[in-house]
């Protein structure tokens, strides 16, 4: 006699899979809702630069803005506010690839179709094309600025494409627009302590702001 499988505990498991996505995702956002107004950004970098554990906070708090749709620039920005430009630039970027591969995990092996990419039309052919140009296609990806991160993050998920690709390939291509906002962040706060030598980072930041839109019109012909 054959066994009858039913599929109802795995969809069961399925939907209990998703529910706790969306209630950890509406907890933070109302956590982060809630602090915003008590939160003095001044206030924040002296505590920062005073505190061995806060680039782990950061990267952390960056991980879950990933995965709430926060917009990483947001980030970069107060990385800039909180740690100056260089060790700014270093957290910014570990946070952006670690919240990158966060939502890419989520993606691949918690959706259980969550995401369906086969049913859309417009994103089906992209995720195609991202297959087959690998880490280059990432990288050009991540310097659209129409293109939402947390979004490309889980889209990529559902792909073949192997995680060191991905990995890299979002490393190089965040990279630009991270020093933008990371120096214009610090630019900001050296203006809001009312300190000099903030001209510099401002110009170095729209200079690499304006790369980064740049390289996507200049390579595009390239990529795969």
């Amino acid at each position: 006699m054959e066994a009858h499988l039913d599929p109802t505990p795995p969809l069961r498991r399925n939907r209990v899979a998703r529910l706790g996505v969306f209630t950890l995702i509406a907890i933070g956002t109302l956590v982060a809702y809630h602090s915003a107004a008590v939160l003095d950004p001044i206030a924040l970098a002296a505590a920062a630069r005073s505190s061995p554990a806060a680039p782990l906070g950061f990267v952390a708090i960056h991980i879950a803005a990933s995965i709430l749709f926060i917009p990483r620039t947001l980030l970069a920005v107060a990385a800039g506010l909180l740690f100056g430009v260089g060790w700014g630039i270093v957290w910014a970027e570990i946070g952006s690839v670690a919240g990158a591969v966060v939502g890419f995990l989520i993606a691949r092996y918690i959706n259980s179709g969550l995401i369906q990419a086969d049913r859309c039309a417009q994103i089906k052919p992209i995720l195609e094309r991202v297959e087959r140009g690998g880490w280059r296609a990432v990288a050009m990806l991540r310097l659209l600025p129409v293109m939402p991160h947390s979004l490309a993050n889980y889209a990529l998920g559902l792909t073949r494409l192997p995680l060191a690709p991905y990995a890299f390939g979002s490393l190089a291509g965040q990279l630009p627009m991270t020093i933008a906002y990371v120096e214009l962040g610090a630019a900001g706060g050296r203006l809001a302590l009312g300190h000099a030598g903030w001209l510099e980072p401002t110009l170095i930041g729209v200079v690499m702001l304006g790369l980064s839109l740049a390289i996507p019109a200049y390579l595009r012909p390239s990529v795969p």
